[in-house]
């Protein structure tokens, strides 16, 4: 394999490479649960708030976030508030939440399952009943940078699905609210927000305190320990699901501006030094090209040191053969996000077994589906595509069997019922369901 001297520190791969299967283990290989010395830190943290509630929750909210609150009242925002956020933002920044918040509402109304029974022969009636869940738990992560996007991302659903309390915890490091975060909380729905972060908000969710309701599932993106917290306290609650970092897969059939594929991969890598950028192509040509574009550009960012060591961390430009090596490679990857940044990518689309989120054509850059284009930015990452799908209005919901048998439906079956039941040496089941049977 041909190492990179690229400036940006970016690696150059090839398919023909004697160790290419090695190196992109290697280059995908994400865990992403903590190790022995987070999870014992999670653990104590989880018990404290379970024991003690609100006390153990401001205690940590202190400690962690570095605040000097005596109460839940000093953490706790009231739907005022969050209107006040919205109200007194800037026209512009107004106006494009808005529109985000509807755009998200109207692809998440498409979504949502419908009730539906049938009736046999006999009279019995087989169906499934769709309800909402009645709390859900939304986590919008506060460190590094706020989301606002997250909070329309992750609300917007939950309520389309009918839940009837939606909580917030956010964490507010040095007490700095973010007043984007906040509106978008008033737009998306949420009904108490809780500037509250880390494992101690994960345990105050799941567990309940003195004022933090228990809810039914927590979703939400946040840092190495919220999802060791989230691994924790399943089974106590539902999860979205275990996030790793950012991803991104771009596919390139050489007809792309280069400068535009840079700033895609760049896009990604600019979450933290753990996000992964990744662009596959068969033109040797246009990916060099594509790496002249990521050396020129890189020093314009804002971002630039982040960016510069996800891509010497985990980016890649991989040099593969043709068009069928190329879908190889995707379903192989599972991205989070994939761009078929190619002439047709309708004609690519039904051999696409794994992704997250697929961006079609050369106008379509990832950042649209992050903040506006419609469909949820809540995605599996780590080849995780390969059995989970983006958050959803699905998720916020459940469903019941409904069995409602006559008398002849219940004969019919007993009799089946039965012979299976003393098969199993149940005789219990069995008499149940001879019970019902006519002679």
């Amino acid at each position: 394999m041909t190492e990179t001297t690229a400036p940006s520190g970016i690696a150059r791969l090839a398919t023909t490479d004697a160790d290419f299967t090695a190196r992109l283990d290697h280059l995908l290989a994400w865990e992403g649960v903590s190790d022995g010395e987070v999870q014992a830190r999670v653990a104590e943290i989880l018990a404290a708030v379970k024991d003690r509630g609100d006390a153990a929750l401001v205690e940590a909210s202190n400690r962690f976030d570095r605040l000097s609150v005596s109460s839940m009242a000093e953490l706790t925002l009231s739907a005022p508030r969050l209107r006040q956020a919205y109200e007194g933002l800037p026209a512009e920044q107004r106006e494009a939440l808005a529109q985000a918040a509807e755009r998200i509402r109207l692809y998440h109304e498409r979504q949502k399952p419908e009730s539906w029974h049938y009736t046999e022969a006999d009279g019995s009636v087989l169906g499934q009943q769709v309800m909402p869940l009645d709390r859900a738990g939304i986590y919008v992560p506060g460190g590094k940078a706020a989301y606002p996007s997250s909070v329309l991302m992750n609300a917007i659903p939950a309520h389309v699905a009918g839940v009837r309390e939606i909580i917030m915890v956010v964490p507010t490091p040095d007490g700095v609210l973010n007043e984007l975060v906040l509106a978008a909380a008033h737009l998306a729905g949420v009904d108490r927000v809780f500037t509250v972060g880390g494992a101690q908000a994960i345990a105050a969710l799941a567990y309940g305190t003195e004022t933090v309701p228990r809810v039914d599932k927590i979703v939400g993106p946040g840092n190495i320990y919220v999802a060791t917290a989230k691994r924790a306290v399943f089974g106590q609650v539902g999860i979205d699901m275990i996030a790793g970092p950012s991803e991104i897969l771009v596919v390139s059939d050489g007809g792309t501006d280069p400068e535009w594929l840079a700033m895609d991969l760049f896009s990604q890598a600019e979450h933290d030094e753990d996000a992964q950028a990744i662009l596959v192509g068969w033109d040797a040509g246009h990916l060099d090209a594509v790496e002249a574009a990521i050396d020129r550009l890189l020093p314009t960012l804002e971002r630039q040191a982040i960016v510069r060591e996800s891509l010497s961390r985990r980016g890649a430009l991989i040099h593969c053969r043709d068009r069928a090596e190329a879908m190889t490679l995707i379903n192989r990857i599972a991205p989070e996000h994939l761009e078929l940044s190619v002439a047709n990518p309708e004609g690519w689309l039904p051999e696409v077994r794994h992704a997250g989120a697929i961006f079609m054509g050369r106008y379509t850059a990832e950042a649209l589906g992050d903040y506006c284009a419609g469909p949820n930015h809540v995605l599996p990452t780590s080849g995780t595509a390969r059995f989970s799908s983006p958050l959803g209005v699905y998720d916020f919901q459940k469903r019941s069997s409904i069995i409602h048998c006559s008398p002849e439906g219940a004969s019919e079956l007993g009799r089946i019922a039965s012979v299976l039941a003393r098969g199993e040496s149940l005789t219990a089941h069995a008499r149940s369901a001879e019970y019902r049977i006519k002679e």
